[in-house]
């Protein structure tokens, strides 16, 4: 997996999609990682200084997206702000839409996947695997376009699992294109994984319509997303 040079300023800036007085949403870049590693190496927590538009300290991660995911990151502006979006977040009210484009695919247009998760073993850390006595996992799918042997489909986990989607993808017989874990992806380089969080919706308050944000599809998912129908938006 080629790895993404470390965000200038103006580059971080470039992937803000939403900021207001709580939060920032923005568009994480595929193959760089959220938190510093025990190696150091770049990441994007480093570049959050320059989005703190006036305020004293850098925004928070209010969750996480893997290393390989492109997408919807939300970030609290303040500790009050990233206390009662973890809570949004941990209570699933926020509402996430991932695109996905995965090898073959289901035979129905839409469905829901429930079946548990726990750690594949403690060697492999985050790793997990389908597990009878694990943690309830449930994601919904619908198909949005089919190819040569690919499927594009809009994936919303109703649960938080780490590897979540991954997992229900590639148990269930038709795994994300380009997973280097749990699908056929090469170890190293091309292609990517093609898992993208595509829209997030926080209900910010109750006499309020929610925040709807929306990434725009990353350019090493559009020639799969093509040969599935997407037109480009």
């Amino acid at each position: 997996m080629l790895d993404v040079p470390q965000l200038t300023a103006d580059e971080i800036l470039a992937r803000v999609l939403h900021r207001d007085g709580l939060m920032l949403i923005i568009d994480k870049p595929s193959g760089l990682p959220v938190h510093r590693g025990p190696k150091g190496g770049a990441n994007l927590e480093d570049s959050f200084d320059a989005l703190r538009f006036g305020l004293p300290r850098p925004p928070v991660l209010a969750h996480r997206l893997d290393k390989d995911t492109s997408g919807c990151l939300v970030l609290g502006r303040h500790r009050k702000a990233t206390a009662s979006l973890g809570l949004l977040f941990k209570h699933g009210k926020i509402g996430k839409t991932y695109w996905t484009v995965v090898e073959g695919g289901p035979t129905e247009d839409e469905g829901t996947i429930d079946m548990p998760l726990g750690r594949l073993n403690a060697e492999r850390g985050w790793w997990q695997k389908p597990d009878p006595e694990g943690q309830k996992a449930v994601t919904n799918w619908k198909v949005m376009g089919r190819g040569e042997g690919l499927t594009w489909l809009a994936m919303e986990p109703v649960t938080g699992r780490t590897h979540q989607l991954r997992v229900h993808s590639s148990a269930t017989g038709w795994p994300i294109y380009g997973d280097n874990i749990y699908g056929n992806g090469p170890r190293f380089g091309e292609p990517k994984l093609h898992l993208h969080s595509r829209e997030i919706v926080v209900p910010i308050s109750r006499n309020k319509e929610p925040v709807r944000v929306v990434a725009p599809a990353p350019p090493h998912m559009h020639e799969k997303l093509r040969s599935c129908g997407w037109n480009g938006e």
